[in-house]
């Protein structure tokens, strides 16, 4: 019974904290629909941030298993995979309020990295290994270095989404990876590679 009270309150806090961002949010206003008291919320978290930091998680492990149904897309050649990835990816990070990303990267930067590393830590592998694949496969250029490339995809999203770059641009989150990262799949692309993006 205590978990699934707790799992409740993971899960109306966390829709909460997406459509109104985190700064603003009290835990009393977090946990209102569930007409509990902040004192019950406490049993099971020790603050505001703790509480954060188990939605965060939930939200992330969300995204991670979506990332594992296309990335073990057998049908699905290397490309697709990564140009899925991103799109996906794009797709939920601009899905939200974008006050929730803001309050998160300007007011929690460090527990949103702690958590997302922990998430994804095996993230980075299973993308160079796309990308070797890709490689291997004829799709990506021979000269390429997956390890860099699959650093330089990360720290080309996290400036996509992070740094608030494109936040004034009035663009579409589609017409931005549009502009940047598919730029930049395109790049690692042999002309087979290149035809398979053009499908």
């Amino acid at each position: 019974m205590q978990k699934v009270l707790k799992d409740q309150i993971i899960k109306v806090s966390l829709q909460r904290f997406l459509k109104y961002g985190a700064r603003k949010m009290t835990v009393q206003k977090l946990v209102e629909p569930l007409s509990i008291s902040t004192k019950t919320v406490y049993k099971y978290f020790t603050d505001k941030e703790d509480l954060l930091k188990n939605c965060l998680t939930v939200h992330y492990q969300d995204l991670a298993k979506k990332f594992a149904v296309i990335t073990k897309n057998k049908t699905s050649s290397p490309v697709m995979i990564l140009s899925q990835l991103w799109r996906e990816t794009m797709k939920l990070d601009f899905g939200v309020n974008q006050i929730f990303y803001y309050d998160l990267n300007y007011y929690y930067p460090q527990l949103q990295d702690s958590v997302i590393k922990k998430v994804f830590k095996k993230y980075p592998i299973v993308l160079k290994k796309i990308i070797e694949d890709g490689r291997k496969r004829g799709y990506f250029r021979k000269d390429i270095v997956p390890a860099v490339v699959a650093d330089a995809f990360e720290v080309l999203y996290a400036n996509i989404t992070r740094t608030g770059k494109f936040k004034e641009s009035g663009l579409t989150p589609i017409v931005i990876l549009e502009n940047t990262i598919d730029v930049y799949l395109r790049g690692l692309c042999t002309k087979k590679g290149l035809q398979e993006l053009e499908q």
